[in-house]
């Protein structure tokens, strides 16, 4: 007689989440065809003149950060309204009980209102991300993070979008300007960026208040 199994040997296996932003490996060499031709063209050929920049799955490419974003608006309105109504009763009859100051009245409105709004972003640095994916037209998906882990918190960069094959230099660089698509986080976590973050009471105070 067969030993009983463990109540959990057929269990469903838990499902680990991968990480979008976790480092793209190289892709395993494909055999050429047996097609009897001696160049095999390959998604992400990369031609002699190009030297060793990156062009497959797994390459290194380091972005270059060079965010700087700047808006400024103003407006201003003024307006103003005057008018003025007067009758000239009659002499005789009954309304000569009137004189001009009862029959006459005015009115003047003045309004004026000014607004200004001004927000400036600046982010410089480096990230050497990897190609995640090579597209037909010569474009790349670049994908990758950096975690930096200091004395007094963590700071973590993400990076991803797409970019042409012609605009990485020969140092295997590229303009974070020159990336479409663009998905740029960077957060951080420790006592430096709670200090900086409004308690849990005071937003709710912030939201509900009327003033």
């Amino acid at each position: 007689m067969a030993a009983p199994q463990p109540a959990h040997a057929h269990s469903k296996p838990k499902e680990v989440k991968v990480n979008e932003y976790a480092p793209t490996l190289p892709q395993p060499m494909v055999a050429p065809a047996a097609n009897g031709s001696i160049f095999q063209a390959s998604l992400g050929y990369a031609p002699l003149t190009s030297g060793a920049r990156a062009a497959m799955v797994g390459d290194l490419v380091t972005i270059i950060l060079t965010e700087s974003t700047q808006a400024q608006k103003t407006n201003s309105a003024s307006t103003d309204r005057s008018s003025t109504i007067g009758i000239t009763p009659p002499t005789t009859g009954a309304l000569s009980l009137f004189t001009a100051s009862d029959a006459s009245m005015g009115g003047s409105g003045t309004f004026k209102g000014q607004g200004a709004a001004e927000q400036s972003n600046q982010l410089t640095g480096a990230i050497t991300v990897t190609i995640a994916q090579v597209f037909p037209n010569g474009t790349f998906l670049l994908r990758g993070e950096k975690h930096l882990t200091l004395n007094r918190g963590d700071e973590v960069i993400q990076i991803s979008g797409m970019v042409r094959a012609a605009d990485i230099d020969s140092t295997n660089s590229v303009l974070s300007t020159r990336i479409a698509d663009a998905h740029i986080t960077y957060t951080g976590k420790g006592e430096i960026a709670r200090a900086s973050t409004q308690g849990w009471l005071g937003r709710f105070f912030s939201r509900v208040s009327p003033f």
